[in-house]
């Protein structure tokens, strides 16, 4: 169930554990609204992350021995251990920036480090990066569906479901330049822990496990 961990975690890192200026709608957000902003949020934030990237290495590392290698001939395999690495990556950046933000905050111990247009800064590197970095996982869904149907080692049900799903979130990241949309990546391995732990296929029993 590594990979429902995974993204139970990563979705509470990304979209839920987090603190934001109270602005009305149409006013900017200014760097001493931000420094002013406590650090709880964006510590907590930070556990969740790196716990998130870790549940990813390991579900990285299992998909490897258990389905990349057993079937090396397969290109949709190499390219899910592949997103779920990019993902991890780029998830660990975004959450260190939260993390740092809690330091350097006015609330923080850190406090004297940066003035507030630094703080600022790393509030900004934090507003799309957790959900940006989800791009690889995302990717790696709509390989499953090529798994599902070129190669058959997938359930068809499950390939289709996370593959159009998460094809369809791509898409809309393309049309409207909106850059979090593949955030889907997170929900969708909630989906896939249980699919994968206890789904019949031909090449992926073991995996989630």
């Amino acid at each position: 169930m590594w990979a429902t961990v995974a993204g139970t975690l990563g979705f509470l890192g990304s979209a839920v554990i987090g603190a934001a200026p109270d602005v009305d709608k149409g006013d900017p957000v200014t760097p001493e609204l931000v420094d002013a902003l406590p650090t709880g949020a964006f510590h907590l934030a930070l556990v969740c992350g790196y716990l998130a990237v870790a549940a990813l290495v390991v579900l990285a590392g299992l998909w490897r021995r258990n389905v990349e290698q057993r079937f090396p001939g397969s290109v949709g395999a190499s390219i899910v251990q592949a997103g779920l690495v990019a993902s991890a990556a780029g998830l660990s950046l975004a959450y260190g920036w939260k993390g740092a933000l809690s330091r350097y905050l006015e609330a923080g111990p850190e406090r004297a480090t940066f003035d507030e247009r630094g703080t600022f800064v790393y509030f900004m590197l934090t507003d799309f990066s957790p959900f940006v970095a989800w791009l690889g996982v995302t990717i790696a869904c709509v390989a499953l569906a090529w798994m599902a149907w070129r190669e058959a080692l997938v359930s068809r049900v499950l390939g289709t479901t996370v593959g159009v799903v998460a094809g369809v979130f791509l898409a809309g990241a393309l049309v409207t330049g909106i850059p979090g949309l593949p955030a889907i990546g997170s929900l969708l391995l909630v989906v896939l822990g249980p699919w994968l732990t206890f789904g019949r296929h031909a090449g992926i029993e073991r995996v989630a496990r």
